[in-house]
């Protein structure tokens, strides 16, 4: 188990990886990737039980996560990287032609901590519904987490899992939604506002938590607790609230860094912001 201090350095660590990689790129989504970084800190290093040595593809015995929001690739990888999944040098590769980490995460590639390919939004919690039920099934008394966009719950498929997961009691099944409020064209409320996501919910039937998803200690307590409900008939929610952008002042709230990459200067800022801590790689020998 890490201490608040070492996952605020392996987050720090990870938005250095985001920022870093999406420039080399010139192509990504930093803003989601950034304000998820503690969440996926927390997640990785001291909430799920697997073997970041070991990857199998059927998770049985372990704690499985499946993103549904792929967009945020980026901490995704860089997390998986810094957990040991993968290399840490093979983040150069960063939507690069014939790369295994593609801007969205795809299983064709073979790259450990993929189960599920995701870029099409809304797919995710069937997925990881699926996979809770299966372990419930089978008598795997371990967790399934996902992850999803706030406004990828436009998505109608979501709404028929949600039913679902509630219908049949999946609860060893734990999912966040990255309460942002922002997506590629604007803001969540001037789109297609949610009105109370807590309510909505609870009224289909889950057990709902809210945190604050750019603070550690509130995630970490907040999925502990999350844990410790588990088992009682019915799936957890748990409604995170982060800035998009957050830890990089000129995208921080700003819908308009959900895609796009930063050039030459706003990198050097971004590096400023976010100070090195655990022996930064070159991505660009420039840098």
């Amino acid at each position: 188990m890490k201490t608040i201090q070492e996952l605020q350095d392996i987050t720090t660590q990870i938005r250095r990886d985001i920022v870093r990689m999406v420039h080399a790129a010139q192509s990504g989504h930093p803003g989601g990737s950034l304000g998820c970084a503690e969440f996926f800190t927390a997640l990785y290093f001291n909430i799920m039980d697997y073997d970041p040595s070991d990857f199998r593809m059927d998770g049985i015995g372990e704690d499985v996560f499946i993103l549904s929001n792929g967009h945020v690739s980026p901490v995704f990888y860089s997390t998986m990287a810094r957990a040991g999944i993968f290399e840490v040098a093979e983040l150069n590769t960063f939507r690069k032609i014939n790369s295994r980490l593609q801007g969205h995460p795809a299983t064709e590639e073979g790259l450990p901590g993929i189960r599920v390919a995701s870029g099409s939004l809304g797919q995710g919690l069937s997925v990881a519904a699926g996979l809770a039920l299966s372990k419930k099934l089978n008598n795997d008394d371990k967790i399934v987490y996902a992850l999803l966009g706030d406004g990828e719950l436009e998505e109608g498929q979501n709404w028929e899992a949600i039913m679902f997961a509630a219908h049949n009691k999946i609860d060893n099944l734990i999912v966040t939604v990255d309460f942002n409020q922002q997506q590629i064209d604007g803001s969540t409320v001037d789109i297609m506002g949610f009105n109370d996501l807590t309510d909505k919910f609870k009224v289909f039937g889950w057990e709902v938590l809210e945190m604050n998803g750019n603070n550690i200690q509130d995630v970490l307590d907040t999925m502990n607790k999350a844990k410790s409900k588990l088992g009682n008939g019915k799936p957890i929610v748990l409604i995170m609230t982060t800035e998009m952008g957050h830890g990089v002042d000129f995208m921080m709230g700003s819908h308009e860094w959900h895609g796009i990459a930063p050039n030459d200067e706003q990198l050097r800022s971004a590096l400023a912001q976010n100070k090195e801590t655990l022996g930064d790689y070159p991505l660009l020998e420039t840098i």
